[in-house]
């Protein structure tokens, strides 16, 4: 009888400990979603998806571009580097040149080109080059 109720405080203490960790799984804070790091998310009608890179040696140039695009309503969906270019350059990829025309007016720079290119999967390319200027607030 003695190992009867020890083993059902066996089982008490297992479940209870078992609970614990559930609710500790499902309260404790996310890695993945850090205060002040994330990237704001661009509207539901946002109709244009863009990748930024960066096209000169200044370090977080992209990221800061994206922030400000994203900022400006576009889906940016990927940054990273490029060939180093002079000035910036704005690559219709799918579309009209309208895009183009919206991305340098919302980066104050630009010479739009259209060179298609169905592979990329995104609507425009945006090389950051030297004369791209952070918006205040958006340098990194």
């Amino acid at each position: 009888m003695e190992f009867s109720v020890r083993d059902k405080r066996l089982r008490l203490i297992l479940l209870a400990i078992a609970a614990l960790l559930l609710i500790a799984v499902a309260v404790w804070p996310r890695k993945d979603v850090v205060e002040g790091y994330a990237y704001p998310i661009p509207p539901q009608d946002a109709d244009n998806t863009i990748e930024v890179l960066n096209g000169t040696n200044r370090r977080g140039l992209a990221r800061d571009g994206t922030r400000w695009l994203r900022s400006e309503g576009f889906d940016v969906v990927s940054f990273g580097n490029a060939r180093p270019v002079d000035s910036t350059l704005i690559l219709v990829r799918r579309g009209s040149a309208e895009i183009g025309d919206r991305l340098r007016a919302a980066l104050k720079t630009g010479l739009i080109r259209l060179e298609p290119d169905s592979l990329r999967r995104v609507d425009a390319t945006v090389i950051l080059g030297s004369d791209y200027q952070p918006a205040a607030g958006f340098s990194p």
